[in-house]
């Protein structure tokens, strides 16, 4: 196996591991971030108040993104194995 092939394949797995979770990651550091600003201005020290608008921000972005990521990790499941065919 030569490195450029390996490095390809590194290369494209952590670019569709960017594009899947960079949505999920975004959104729950905004909605964490703004949830902690209003605890600080109406200084609650509950920690676990956060957890609930996180949670139905993951499940929104994955009704809103859900198809494309699903298709986006397709995708890469049937290069992976055409270029595994391919080379053997």
């Amino acid at each position: 196996m030569h490195y450029n092939f390996i490095e390809a394949m590194f290369y494209s797995s952590v670019k569709v591991m960017l594009f899947v979770l960079g949505p999920i990651l975004l959104c729950v550091l905004f909605v964490g971030f703004c949830i902690n600003i209003i605890q600080s201005a109406l200084q609650i020290n509950e920690q676990t108040l956060s957890f609930i608008p996180k949670l139905i921000s993951i499940i929104l972005i994955f009704i809103c993104f859900g198809s494309w990521m699903l298709n986006l990790i397709l995708e890469y499941i049937k290069s992976i194995f055409s270029n595994i065919m391919d080379r053997y």
